[in-house]
């Protein structure tokens, strides 16, 4: 079994920046990436980044740029940096973890917001 907490959400102004953190616990040996999803109302879960534990990293097109994931601390800890943030950023933001392909390891999210 594997733990996710995120924290880091908050309220902040167009153009603003705000860094997310997923800290894992348990069995983090099985993890073979983690990955940042968010959910707007009224919209489906998006992945906006992920990074493997060999540290390649993928983001999608609307945040490459302004947003960066690292593992300062293997996958104990993974950061998203979060720059230039817009109004469409608001969302709800959740760290998963992937073993075996499959993100089968949630946190509980955590709000961002971005006013205009």
């Amino acid at each position: 079994q594997v733990q996710l907490v995120e924290s880091g959400g908050d309220l902040v102004q167009t153009g603003g920046s705000l860094t997310l953190s997923c800290a894992a616990s348990g069995n983090i040996f099985i993890i073979n990436a983690i990955g940042w999803f968010r959910q707007a109302p009224g919209k489906q879960r998006e992945l906006v980044a992920s990074i493997t534990t060999k540290g390649i990293t993928n983001y999608t097109d609307s945040v490459k740029g302004r947003f960066t994931i690292s593992r300062p601390n293997a996958n104990r800890t993974v950061d998203l940096q979060m720059n230039g943030l817009k109004p469409e950023d608001t969302a709800v933001y959740y760290c998963a973890a992937a073993v075996l392909g499959n993100y089968n390891y949630w946190g509980q999210g955590t709000q961002v917001t971005v006013s205009s």
